[in-house]
């Protein structure tokens, strides 16, 4: 299992199927759908067919959202990571989206900060991509705080998915003379 970050409290590294009880944890949690259409899984299969999605997104693309491991107690607190899309969304093609959710247990640590300024890290510098996005609910204050905290700057509603979505990005010019802090 690949690791690719580790930050001062958290462990980044490619989702394994070892890591599907503690997802179907987050993602049966109705309050962690809240805003992602409150669709929460049923099974632990739809997670392992998650896992498979990530595992190909690996291989095709050489990325995909990642597990967050708290350092201390070795648990999956969640995911986040860089998403590339090949597919159109708001008029854009091939580019790479921030994500991130956790357990509602973990709300409130700044894990979605801190593991998000090292995924921004890595794909300004690692990829060599110029502009990251992200989208969220615009009723979801909470990622929009992390998202402004990071930099990112709204740009926009649209609709996807026949839901209202805020468009927001990130250029890279602007992350390396404004990096935050945790």
């Amino acid at each position: 299992m690949k690791i690719f970050i580790e930050t001062e409290r958290l462990v980044l590294r490619e989702l394994a199927y070892t890591d599907a009880n503690d997802l179907f944890e987050m993602d049966a949690d109705p309050e962690v759908h809240l805003f992602l259409e409150n669709n929460p899984v049923k099974s632990i299969d739809e997670i392992t067919k998650v896992i498979e999605m990530l595992k190909k997104q690996y291989q095709e693309n050489g990325i995909a959202r990642w597990a967050v491991v708290d350092k201390v107690t070795n648990e999956c607190v969640g995911w986040a990571g860089l998403k590339y899309f090949k597919q159109p969304l708001n008029n854009h093609n091939n580019f790479y989206e921030l994500g991130y959710r956790f357990k509602k247990k973990h709300w409130g640590k700044g894990f979605a900060t801190e593991s998000s300024i090292a995924i921004v890290d890595y794909g300004f510098n690692n990829l060599n991509v110029d502009t990251i996005f992200a989208i969220t609910d615009p009723k979801n204050v909470n990622s929009k705080k992390v998202l402004t905290k990071l930099g990112f700057n709204f740009q926009e509603t649209f609709d996807y998915e026949g839901d209202p979505t805020d468009w927001f990005e990130l250029k890279k010019m602007n992350w390396e003379n404004k990096k935050p802090n945790r």
